[in-house]
């Protein structure tokens, strides 16, 4: 119960809060083929120096992302919003997740494929972050 109940938490607290952010939405990565916008970020009061930050991920049809890794900080709960999403983190299967699927990742992670499944269709997916506040960089792609 708990996976489908925090999508539509996070959702919702976006919906709402996003706008009072003086710098929301930002762009952090964009391509021809994806868009990647930071839409939400908080202090998390009770969690002394911790935030959460959500990131919109919007592929186009044939759309990928790099391999890459996130902070050293960085709790990640992903999921679906739109379309199908490919995605391969460490030495775990190859998977296609469809809208309303979710996946975390934890410190130290390695996501190695994070594409959209379609070449025809859109998809989008939130990624939320629990992180260190001064986290700036929530993306840093193999090189």
């Amino acid at each position: 119960m708990f996976d489908k109940l925090l999508p539509g938490i996070a959702f919702a607290a976006l919906s709402v809060s996003a706008a009072a952010a003086d710098d929301l939405p930002a762009v952090l990565v964009a391509t021809d083929k994806s868009k990647v916008t930071l839409v939400f970020d908080r202090v998390l009061p009770n969690v002394p120096g911790k935030s959460m930050k959500g990131v919109l991920v919007e592929y186009r049809p044939g759309g990928a992302n790099p391999a890459h890794t996130h902070p050293e900080s960085a709790f990640i709960y992903a999921t679906v919003l739109e379309g199908a999403i490919r995605s391969k983190v460490n030495d775990g299967p190859e998977r296609v997740y469809r809208a309303g699927e979710s996946w975390a990742e934890i410190p130290g992670d390695h996501h190695l494929v994070s594409a959209n499944d379609s070449d025809t269709e859109p998809a989008r997916l939130l990624a939320v972050f629990v992180v260190d506040t001064g986290e700036k960089n929530l993306v840093m792609n193999d090189e």
